[in-house]
């Protein structure tokens, strides 16, 4: 394997990017090495000839930008060369974010009996969390008195904060009981937090039980709690900070699937 690989993965960890980010972009450019096949980056005509291998496979369009973006950080930032691609990244196609009705999450959860479980995607929902926000929550993360949640280097490393509905304040307090400032609120039984997978799993077994059809996730419960604080007339500035956005254009993307919105318009067919 070709040195600039582990050279990329180290400039990553050292630039303190995600581990998915560091992940993702390891393999890519762990790919393009064995295209080389012990040869050297050139100036461009490999990668060229890589990308067109790629675009030619059946991937997803967030597949290939990646690839672009991995050798586009390659050889500005290990080789410094300059690459000069004149492949487009692809157009990934726009689909609207899915999103439960009200009572869709009321079903959801009220069919979980585990308490542990049915608080985890209660504040998910109430909060607008991820997956991985919600699993990474701390004790000392928690503000009762203000009913307000501190989220710690979240996607972009950015921190901000958001609510806990008032209603989810009691148990939480429960659930803070006993432990020290940087436990975990949620818990595994094994020991440590809660892993992603594990909160996901909780959600797909509550969405099958409630009888939901929607190809929902676990990330619909954010896409909910944004949808419902629309069409409850909040300020779309304010989802934007709670959310933790960085361009309100991501935010706006919740408009287009609230329903209440779409309920005071009136079909011309119906005039």
């Amino acid at each position: 394997m070709n040195d600039f690989v582990e050279q990329m993965k180290i400039e990553l960890t050292l630039r303190n990017y995600s581990p998915k980010t560091i992940k993702s972009y390891y393999r890519c450019v762990r790919e393009f090495s064995a295209f080389l096949k012990g040869a050297e980056p050139d100036d461009g005509v490999a990668a060229r000839e890589f990308l067109i291998a790629q675009k030619s496979r059946p991937i997803a369009a967030q597949t290939f930008n990646l690839y672009v973006n991995a050798l586009r950080y390659l050889y500005k930032n290990i080789l410094k060369k300059f690459l000069r691609i004149e492949i487009k990244s692809a157009r990934r196609p726009t689909r609207l974010p899915v999103a439960l009705t009200k009572s869709e999450v009321e079903a959801a959860i009220n069919s979980i009996n585990n308490i542990k479980h049915r608080l985890l995607v209660s504040l998910s929902y109430g909060a607008g969390l991820r997956v991985s926000e919600s699993v990474n929550i701390r004790v000392c993360d928690v503000n009762i008195e203000e009913s307000t949640l501190f989220i710690h280097e979240a996607k972009g490393r950015k921190d901000r904060i958001t609510i806990i509905p008032k209603k989810l304040i009691n148990d939480v307090i429960q659930f803070m009981a006993g432990k020290k400032p940087h436990d975990p609120l949620f818990d595994s039984e094994r020991g440590g937090k809660l892993s992603s997978r594990s909160a996901q799993k909780v959600f797909e077994r509550a969405r099958i039980k409630a009888g939901i059809t929607k190809a929902a996730t676990f990330h619909s419960l954010r896409h909910s709690f944004a949808t419902h604080l629309i069409e409850n007339g909040v300020d779309i500035r304010h989802i934007q900070e709670l959310l933790g956005h960085a361009s309100i254009i991501t935010t706006q993307r919740y408009t287009h699937v609230a329903r209440k919105t779409l309920k005071l318009i009136t079909s011309p067919l119906d005039l």
